[in-house]
């Protein structure tokens, strides 16, 4: 029963437990906080599909709403033209806006005032096209 010095410790520097590496190790899938298997073993995987996941999911449901939106005021063809014809000039722009608004209380006020006194604007614009309208009859230049 007498072993020798080293006999029941194993190799130094290599750890025992080390799983395999393998599909057919019986170690179960990793799983979500719903209990649900995670797609990769890896987390930073994880992430990205859940970034392009919901990235895609928030860009379709924009979309949607804007349409809705746009539907009540003008007719589908020029609303889907509204929506899908946007240049990379309008695309920035309103991406960088968004990004402001995100990123501080501040950022949020200025992009809140600036859309503010672009309604502001155009409310004036639209009540002096009225009162100029009124001013001249229907039947003179």
């Amino acid at each position: 029963m007498a072993r020798g010095k080293g006999a029941s410790r194993g190799r130094r520097g290599k750890a025992a437990t080390v799983p395999p590496a393998d599909a057919a190790s019986n170690k179960p899938a990793p799983t979500g906080p719903a209990g649900l298997p995670l797609p990769s073993p890896v987390a930073g995987t994880n992430l990205v599909i859940a970034d392009i996941v919901l990235r895609a999911a928030g860009g379709m449901l924009r979309n949607r709403m804007e349409r809705g939106l746009l539907v009540k005021s003008y007719d589908k063809a020029k609303a889907d033209k509204l929506v899908d014809g946007r240049g990379l000039a309008t695309s920035v722009a309103l991406w960088g806006a968004s990004h402001l608004a995100r990123r501080s209380p501040i950022g949020l006020a200025v992009v809140a005032g600036g859309l503010a006194a672009k309604v502001f604007y155009d409310r004036g614009k639209r009540l002096e096209a009225k009162r100029k309208a009124r001013k001249t009859p229907t039947g003179e230049s």
